[in-house]
């Protein structure tokens, strides 16, 4: 379609860049559509909702956490679950470019598709991946977590066999109790795997599960438990590699933990890891949400919307329609509970969360502090970010869905297009 000046105002407004039939064909015929320019009829004409990921945000965090690290000490961009729904390869890129030098992921395929994308910084896998991934591993260059001597002689034998070095991070339970070998026992467990000549061990770590927390006693415990089996692993010669254990929230609050790497993960798509840190650091998200309206109609007076129609207009507004819904992450929990953006203004969404639509209320009352809306079908609406001197945040979904950032950001699917600014 052509370019409209001035944003969307209307079908009357379309010209189509191509006819579906040739003149002086009768409509109706069948005749086939030319590949090339169904092709070009880009995702946003395809349906009216799409995600747009800020890569200067995401530079922007990157660059904050890292001025705030001593000399020499490495920054790990864990672009896992595609980079919390943000894009694995582009936010890999943008973090590389602006201080990052290494990525952590959570499968081997996540890994690969950064070697596929001609990424070629150290990739670390957050745990042992199943025994047939092994020459995968090998081949991509993507070096895994070991706390099982199996997986770690498997590991070592294969890669030995093509003449090849086995690099590894060794995981240390502290007390999370997920993965990992346990504190007091990271000597005995090296022992059992040290003599084999192509194993290489490039590093260690152990991960928080309450460094977000405001109670800090199981925090201070686990890092005495890390120290003390870096201590262990010390005295008995053995080298520790690269040491790290700082996750986002113990980057911004507890410096004695940066050691010679940091893992930047939620707040490196903007978000803060708890109210602590909220004031300390300048982040930015990096994620918004946007929709155009497919539907206005005015609706009577106690009449029903959505399913169930647990919402009644009550009169004097008119219900707008948007092509998203719990299908596509915006989650049916939050029916009734959050706004939408249109030109500025809050307004309600109204009635239940459906698979793939949804629908909000505009005011057409008169007030005196607020303009009336003319909603207009392929309006841009905004679900999540900001317009004009409004922002709708994924923190604030999260907290009326009685859940965290990571799942809501992660929730918003690919059958929306991602763009990246």
């Amino acid at each position: 379609m052509k370019d409209i000046p001035n944003g969307f105002t209307g079908f009357k407004n379309m010209e189509p860049d191509f006819r579906y039939y040739k003149s002086g064909d009768t409509p109706g015929a069948e005749v086939p559509f030319d590949p090339e320019k169904l092709q070009a009829i880009a995702s946003r004409d395809r349906r009216w909702s799409w995600v747009e990921v800020d890569l200067g945000a995401i530079r922007h965090n990157v660059m904050e956490v890292k001025r705030r690290l001593k000399p020499g000490t490495k920054l790990m961009a864990v672009v896992k679950a595609d980079a919390y729904g943000h894009g694995a390869v582009e936010c890999a890129k943008a973090a590389l470019t602006s201080g990052a030098e290494t990525l952590g992921v959570a499968t081997v395929d996540e890994g690969i598709e950064l070697r596929q994308a001609g990424i070629t910084a150290p990739i670390l896998i957050f745990g042992e991946p199943p025994l047939q991934a092994i020459p995968l591993l090998l081949q991509y260059r993507i070096t895994p977590s070991v706390y099982t001597p199996d997986f770690a002689i498997a590991y070592a034998e294969v890669a030995d066999a093509h003449g090849m070095k086995a690099p590894y991070h060794l995981a240390i339970n502290t007390g999370m109790n997920r993965i990992g070998v346990r504190y007091d026992e990271v000597v005995s467990f090296m022992s059992r795997i040290a003599f084999h000549r192509a194993l290489e061990h490039t590093g260690t770590f152990t991960h928080f599960a309450t460094s977000d927390c405001e109670e800090t006693l199981d925090f201070q415990i686990q890092f005495r438990h890390f120290v003390d089996a870096l201590t262990a692993m010390h005295e008995a010669g053995l080298d520790l590699g690269i040491v790290h254990c700082a996750n986002s929230a113990a980057i911004l609050r507890y410096p004695n933990t940066h050691f010679d790497m940091v893992r930047l993960g939620i707040s490196l798509y903007g978000f803060h890891p708890c109210p602590q840190t909220v004031g300390t650091i300048d982040l930015q998200p990096a994620m918004s949400v946007h929709a155009r309206i497919t539907d206005v109609r005015s609706v009577p007076m106690s009449e029903g919307v959505s399913y169930g129609m647990h919402y009644r207009s009550p009169g004097s507004v008119k219900i707008c329609t948007l092509p998203l819904g719990y299908a596509d992450g915006f989650m049916r929990c939050l029916s009734g509970r959050v706004d939408v953006l249109l030109e500025g203004q809050r307004c309600h969404q109204v009635g239940n969360i459906c698979m793939d639509q949804c629908m909000f209320e505009v005011d057409q009352r008169l007030r005196a502090n607020r303009p009336r809306l003319d909603p207009k079908i392929g309006d841009e609406v905004v679900i999540i970010g900001r317009q004009g001197e409004n922002q709708i945040t994924i923190d604030e979904h999260a907290e009326i869905g009685g859940t965290i950032q990571h799942e809501v950001a992660i929730g918003f699917s690919h059958r929306m297009p991602r763009y990246w600014v």
